[in-house]
């Protein structure tokens, strides 16, 4: 018999970060809302009226609002079943998270050692809380109900696996499976840009047509106002990150300049750098090969301003 001791450098698993985002969901609630407008007028010196050039008016915006409604942590948050959690549990878990934020406010022993008890109470609620409800399944397996349950669970488990935010992996032109970050960064930039710069078959093009150049009427307030209206909230943001919750929360004051700033963009015909950006996320056409780039199909998330425009301009 051979005895040997080894000593393994076990690697630290990366936690991969994602991008800080200005928590903009808070403006549904008006106390919020008119916590911004308030600070926002603060910013720009007691007035109501925002500037006239873009990127003054952007950042300013952007700024107040990482003040007044927070930032996100930048870590991922992980999916988790939730479906056998018990009212037992839902409460413990409440009362560390209340814990935990009282320790965050004062570092002391008791807070800690206060935060720690229920931390480890929330563990061991939730493992039985958990297999209760896993055993209640099993036996149910042979019901109507029990099938329901068991299906529901599986689908919400075939969708994880097909969501580009749970599958870190992909695979390279060849095949090779691509593990970190970065190298799954640069295929998704590779795929796409080998797809949008692809020459295909274009039609003969027609000869001796007139073109024929109208006029285009200013954009009025009324039409903007309209626009901003129809649009849905709710949406990602664009590379600007201003979503449309903010124009809807400035009101009057917002007509007044997108109007200005539309009809400069029409007479000069040049808009905002920015809006020129878009970001492209992968969404899976729920067939194929999870890992592969070619079984998904990139979703354009433009700014709304391009909407709210072509929306007031009639066009």
């Amino acid at each position: 018999m051979v005895v040997c001791r080894m000593t393994l450098m076990v690697c630290k698993k990366k936690r991969s970060k994602i991008e800080k985002k200005t928590k903009w969901w808070k403006l549904k609630k008006e106390e919020c809302c008119e916590e911004f407008r308030q600070k926002l007028r603060q910013a720009l010196g007691g007035q109501v009226v925002l500037p006239d050039d873009w990127e003054t008016t952007a950042e300013v915006i952007r700024e107040t609002g990482r003040k007044v409604l927070g930032v996100s942590s930048g870590r991922r948050k992980e999916d988790k079943e939730t479906w056998w959690w018990s009212e037992e549990v839902q409460d413990s878990i409440q009362r560390k998270r209340l814990a935990k934020k009282k320790w965050d406010m004062d570092r002391t022993e008791e807070n800690r050692q206060e935060y720690k008890e229920l931390q480890r109470r929330v563990k061991r609620e939730v493992s039985k809380a958990k297999w209760k409800a896993y055993d209640e399944l099993y036996t149910r397996l042979d019901t109507r109900e029990g099938e329901k349950d068991l299906y529901r669970l599986a689908r919400q488990r075939d969708r994880d696996g097909k969501d580009v935010q749970q599958v870190r992996v992909i695979k390279d032109r060849d095949g090779r499976v691509l593990t970190s970050e970065e190298s799954v960064q640069r295929r998704w930039k590779e795929y796409f840009e080998g797809l949008m710069n692809e020459e295909n078959e274009r039609e003969k093009r027609v000869e001796g047509v007139n073109s024929v150049e109208q006029k285009v009427d200013k954009i009025r307030k009324d039409e903007v106002r309209k626009a901003l209206k129809r649009m849905k909230s709710g949406k990602a943001v664009g590379p600007d990150d201003i979503p449309v919750e903010v124009w809807t929360c400035l009101g009057e004051a917002a007509v007044e300049f997108l109007t200005s700033l539309f009809n400069r963009v029409l007479k000069s015909e040049r808009m905002p750098e920015e809006w020129r950006r878009s970001v492209l996320v992968p969404i899976f056409k729920n067939k194929g090969d999870v890992q592969s780039c070619s079984n998904y199909r990139g979703d354009k998330v433009d700014e709304p301003y391009n909407e709210a425009m072509g929306k007031s301009s009639g066009s």
